[in-house]
């Protein structure tokens, strides 16, 4: 079975970058559509951003318009979330999987990112 595995978190000062990336083992991700969510203490896991297969189509919530990138490189078998400008309301544990909850993966540990201001 496919298992995801999210790295790449840290903490950085607000207005700093990260890029995460998201792996598979088990199999590849170029199989799927693929999307990044956080998780916020106390809050429910939102979806961020998402690629398509061919990665030709993204979208991003407003929230982070303009200052995440989602992108997949499908020879390295992964999909990274290239972050600028953070800000301390992004401070969450990220996740990646597919968009849709239908067929979902199992989900990863994820990666912990802390934007200090």
């Amino acid at each position: 079975q496919v298992q995801l595995q999210e790295s790449g978190g840290g903490l950085v000062q607000a207005g700093e970058s990260l890029r995460l990336s998201c792996t598979a083992s088990g199999g590849t991700l170029s199989k799927y559509a693929m999307a990044w969510f956080r998780q916020a203490p106390g809050k429910e896991r939102q979806f961020v951003a998402g690629i398509d297969r061919s990665g030709s189509s993204t979208w991003h919530v407003n929230s982070v318009k303009g200052r995440f990138t989602i992108s997949r490189d499908t020879v390295k078998n992964t999909v990274d979330l290239q972050m600028n400008s953070l800000k301390p309301e992004d401070t969450a544990v990220y996740y990646c999987n597919l968009p849709d909850s239908a067929g979902r993966l199992p989900w990863g540990q994820g990666t912990q990112v802390t934007v200090s201001s």
